[in-house]
């Protein structure tokens, strides 16, 4: 995606309940936010990662839930081989960079 596309903003109107009017104004204070505009923007964009996160945790639970213990026990065969050497890679990968 092009840096214009990431920033490219439409305009849109919505009516809101007076405490949801506050609740953007607080945001917009303690975020440090420049406006309404992108405190609602910063609260949605929490939103939107927090329900993606919520949706691949859901997908990680129904592959543990369906997996049949071959595919488990290979996993976890697996996990044991690889499992701390590869975080020491990555570590010695990083400090010699």
């Amino acid at each position: 995606m092009t840096m214009q596309a990431a920033t490219r903003k439409i305009k849109k109107s919505f009516t809101l309940t007076p405490e949801a009017v506050a609740f953007l104004s607080e945001t917009r204070q303690k975020r440090r936010a420049g406006s309404d505009s992108e405190a609602l923007d910063l609260l949605l964009r929490e939103q939107m990662q927090e329900a993606k996160r919520q949706k691949i945790d859901a997908a990680y639970k129904e592959y543990y839930d369906t997996a049949s213990d071959d595919e488990l026990a290979e996993q976890r065969e697996w996990a044991e081989m690889v499992g701390p050497n590869i975080l020491l890679d990555f570590d010695s990968a990083e400090a010699q960079t």
